[in-house]
């Protein structure tokens, strides 16, 4: 009999599950560490790569109207003159009181509008004072977001380039070649998930803000009279995406940017927030975009990114929608949601329940104990299990703390090999979240995970 422990998760549990379970270190962490930066473990590598595949699937493996791309990290300095992110800048006050911190101003801004306790208390008449200590602020001055490095053996004007601050603008630069080869016509997309780089004033609440961070978009270029339509479906198919793989719907929601929040070029943009321990924050946005970005390359390079329509001879340039999700903050989230602690017959067990196609492992494969020929017939099973599915062994310890350590990595499914293993070739299948135990032949374990796997899932959570 298992007892909920309602409202268990906090950022501080996260963190500290992530260390114990080798999901993600502190980068550098030998040196003391750097500020806002993260290492993977292997677990964390694995989940990961599983939300990222997710991605991959729904958007492109599932859709016969978006292809993808892989564009490089530096890109051509007048890439950046045309998109306006060169002057891509964040204004920046800092503390003139006790504790000297930086703080970006329109983030205190918007903390204040929120009516957080803490802005609030650190305002007066609409001036703003330090959220630490109370201290007056400088003058706001815009603070440069972008990474600049040098191509090449000299350091001079002519090689500076930046690390890109998206991904967004490599697929804008792509759209001629895209269009060429995929003989795709608007409505069509063009997917992406790579690493972008921002040097964040604030950085913070673990890998929710980061200065090294992957994103997933896609740019859907349309129609220009199709734009609203689009928009309103991909807000509803990326909603979708994120309850479908278990998080819970009133976790979520979706908010439209308001007249002041609006991007210059965005006629509408709305955000996905999630409920972090930290309250909603964003997790996604999906914005119409015009068709800003065609416009400017095109101006910048002086080639044609336009659509013909060889029946008509129509010609535009298209409208692009584009929603837009952190890699990092997906794994995040899906984490937060996951987490759950209770009491099992009187110990507290803390579990991710983790949508099984999320899961960084399958199964888990353990011998009860480690003679009488159980780890033999474990390993058999094991080799076969991880040929079709991501697969552990796992042998040491007692039975009660493998398990344990296998709920808190997420793992669904458990496989115990035991004395009537030897006897009679059945063994326990163990279910993560309702603990109930089926007993089966060997030579069945393989199908039944993958009917389970390929079955509908739903997250206890749900109800």
């Amino acid at each position: 009999m298992s007892t909920p422990i309602k409202d268990a998760v906090t950022m501080e549990k996260i963190v500290a599950l992530c260390k114990r379970r080798g999901f993600i270190f502190q980068s550098s962490e030998i040196y003391g560490g750097l500020a806002s930066t993260y290492d993977y473990g292997h677990y964390g590598v694995l989940l990961k790569s599983n939300v990222k595949a997710e991605w991959w699937r729904a958007v492109v493996q599932e859709r016969d109207d978006v292809v993808a791309l892989d564009a490089a990290i530096l890109m051509h300095p007048r890439t950046w003159e045309a998109s306006g992110l060169e002057g891509f800048t964040d204004p920046l006050v800092q503390c003139l009181g006790k504790c000297k911190r930086r703080w970006r101003e329109d983030h205190l801004r918007e903390a204040v509008a929120k009516g957080e306790a803490q802005a609030e208390a650190r305002s007066a008449e609409g001036e703003l004072h330090c959220p630490e200590c109370g201290g007056d602020l400088s003058e706001p001055r815009n603070f440069n977001l972008m990474f600049e490095t040098h191509m090449g053996p000299v350091q001079d004007e002519g090689s500076r380039v930046f690390l890109r601050p998206e991904t967004a603008q490599g697929i804008f630069v792509n759209f001629k070649n895209v269009l060429q080869f995929s003989r795709k016509r608007p409505p069509f997309g063009i997917a992406q998930v790579g690493k972008s780089f921002r040097n964040e004033i604030t950085p913070g609440n673990f890998i929710f803000r980061t200065r090294e961070f992957e994103q997933m978009e896609i740019e859907f270029f349309v129609p220009p009279a199709e734009a609203g339509r689009w928009h309103e479906h991909w807000m509803e198919e990326r909603m979708r995406w994120y309850t479908e793989l278990g998080i819970r719907p009133d976790h979520l929601r979706l908010r439209a940017h308001g007249p002041d929040e609006l991007s210059h070029y965005s006629s509408a943009t709305s955000d996905i927030e999630y409920l972090f321990p930290m309250g909603f924050s964003e997790l996604e946005g999906i914005a119409n975009r015009g068709d800003f970005d065609l416009t400017q390359h095109a101006q910048y390079s002086r080639e044609k990114l336009e659509y013909v329509d060889s029946a008509s001879g129509d010609r535009y340039v298209p409208h692009v929608i584009e929603p837009s999700a952190g890699a990092d903050r997906g794994t995040l989230a899906f984490m937060v949601d996951a987490y759950d602690e209770e009491e099992v017959e009187g110990r507290e067990r803390v579990v991710l329940r983790l949508h099984p196609r999320l899961a960084p492992v399958k199964v888990a494969v353990l011998p009860l104990v480690n003679k009488d020929g159980q780890p033999e017939l474990a390993r058999d099973l094991y080799q076969d299990l991880r040929r079709r599915m991501p697969a552990e062994y796992d042998a040491g310890g007692s039975i009660g703390k493998r398990y344990r350590r296998q709920d808190e990595i997420g793992t669904p499914w458990g496989v115990t090999v035991d004395h009537q293993t030897v006897e009679d070739g059945t063994v326990t299948l163990r279910d993560r979240d309702s603990l109930e135990q089926t007993r089966l032949r060997i030579g069945e374990v393989g199908g039944e995970l993958a009917r389970r796997l390929g079955a509908e899932w739903r997250s206890p959570k749900l109800g």
